[in-house]
């Protein structure tokens, strides 16, 4: 049963937040607004900016622990918004509770950049990592919302291309279906706070261009999960995207993977990003450091 802190924000965000998500027509200003109320909802400390790659970036380390392990983290925003500054109190969180290293990459967003461009970065930035001499047992691939699908689709593209793959990966709130096709979209469409798939439309259609929103470079529901490596999934049950998680297990677990599913109980769209305000985005984000030790 979610916490009544998680009920109360739930409410205030149905009011507030829903249908307006990066309608405004003004992207400089829903970025910076995204940014802002990211920041007021994590704690966290300003990460060390970097460039590796040729790809801006945001480090933030664990305070205890050896520090090997090293988290490729590709935000969300549905490849519009969202950014390193907005992740990047959930980022220093990930690094203390998994004793690692997490580089929150600066991928070019859409629509001043649209498809490829940031499978393109993310699979430079994975490269790059590989090129430092990080070893891709102790590389981990992380992503929420538009992130999270987009973490998958990366990994797929390195097992493609023959590159070695990470030790596991972690999807929170994954959008992974690009094309609507799964049945919460209207089922939980009153329930979730946030988002709806009128926003979720406008966002995918600047991210797509030409591309058919059922390619499974951007929907990798729809992609061959054979081998890739354990994943961890997350999602809230009143979310719109339920079934984007609930889809992406069936499908990693039918290709063999090694994957977990946790659907947890009248939590918005990605709550790990509100440690500030409910208990359950700490105890989420712990389960997630366990993960990342198990599998490192």
């Amino acid at each position: 049963m979610a916490s009544v802190r998680s009920q109360l924000l739930a409410t205030f965000l149905r009011m507030t937040v829903k249908k307006k998500f990066a309608r405004s027509g003004d992207l400089l200003k829903e970025r910076a607004s995204m940014d802002k109320m990211s920041a007021m909802s994590v704690k966290g400390k300003p990460g060390r900016l970097e460039v590796i790659g040729g790809l801006a970036g945001e480090w933030h380390e664990a305070q205890l622990g050896s520090k090997e392990t090293v988290v490729l983290y590709l935000h969300g925003g549905g490849y519009v918004l969202g950014s390193p500054t907005s992740h990047g109190g959930l980022a220093g969180l990930m690094a203390n509770l998994a004793q690692a290293r997490v580089f929150v990459l600066d991928y070019r967003l859409a629509p001043e950049t649209p498809f490829p461009g940031a499978l393109d970065d993310a699979i430079s930035a994975y490269k790059a990592l590989l090129e430092n001499a990080e070893k891709p047992e102790k590389i981990v691939i992380a992503g929420d919302s538009a992130g999270g699908g987009l973490a998958v689709a990366l990994m797929v593209a390195l097992k493609e291309e023959g590159i070695p793959l990470p030790a596991a990966g972690v999807c929170l709130s994954p959008w992974a279906d690009l094309s609507f096709s799964g049945d919460s979209m209207q089922t939980n469409a009153k329930a979730d706070s946030i988002l709806c798939k009128e926003s979720l439309a406008w966002l995918g259609k600047q991210y797509l261009a030409d591309l058919t929103a059922n390619d499974s470079r951007v929907s990798p529901i729809f992609a061959d999960l054979t081998g890739l490596p354990p994943l961890l999934i997350q999602v809230g049950s009143n979310e719109v995207l339920l079934d984007d998680a609930v889809r992406l297990n069936k499908i990693a677990k039918k290709a063999g993977v090694d994957s977990t599913l946790e659907v947890w109980d009248g939590q918005v769209h990605v709550w790990q990003l509100m440690s500030k305000l409910i208990p359950e985005a700490r105890q989420a984000l712990q389960r997630i450091g366990t993960f990342i030790k198990t599998h490192t």
